[in-house]
């Protein structure tokens, strides 16, 4: 205690308190939802609502060697472009991955975006239909897919 019959504050709670004030968690005032302004209609972004699938295409071989970027661009002009003629973007990367086998694999990776609209119920199969035909052309564990539902507008 000090003089004045009050405790000392360690430096370690003067921080706390700042950080949680810093961030809000110390019960602060807040505005209520009705005193929020609505945004205004033009302020939403225009578009339809579309699904978005993205196709991981790993190039590491069991054999040591890889896709090279000729062999995958023939598979993409003869699988993925008759597929889903109306466009997709293909972007390039470097992944890493733990195989069926345990062990960590890192290898040069084709991230493939698809974007169709709901109602294009042929895409499920013929996504499905591109995945299997890449892992067995080209020996591969697996096509990693990710799936989720975006807001589009051309």
């Amino acid at each position: 205690m000090t003089r004045d019959g009050l405790r000392p504050v360690s430096r370690r709670t003067v921080a706390a308190v700042a950080v949680a004030a810093a961030f809000g968690l110390g019960g602060g005032l807040t505005a209520s939802a009705s005193e929020t302004p609505p945004a205004p209609a033009q302020a939403q972004s225009p578009g339809e609502i579309w699904k978005r699938t993205e196709l991981f295409f790993g190039t590491g071989k069991p054999d040591g060697t890889e896709v090279t970027d000729k062999e995958f661009a023939a598979f993409s002009d003869r699988e993925i472009t008759p597929a889903f003629p109306d466009g997709f973007t293909r972007l390039d990367g470097s992944g890493q991955w733990r195989g069926g086998s345990g062990t960590i694999v890192r290898e040069h990776t084709h991230l493939i975006v698809l974007l169709y609209p709901f109602a294009n119920r042929d895409a499920e199969r013929r996504i499905e239909e591109v995945r299997a035909d890449y892992e067995k052309q080209f020996d591969q564990e697996s096509v990693l897919r990710s799936d989720s539902v975006e807001k589009v507008s051309f």
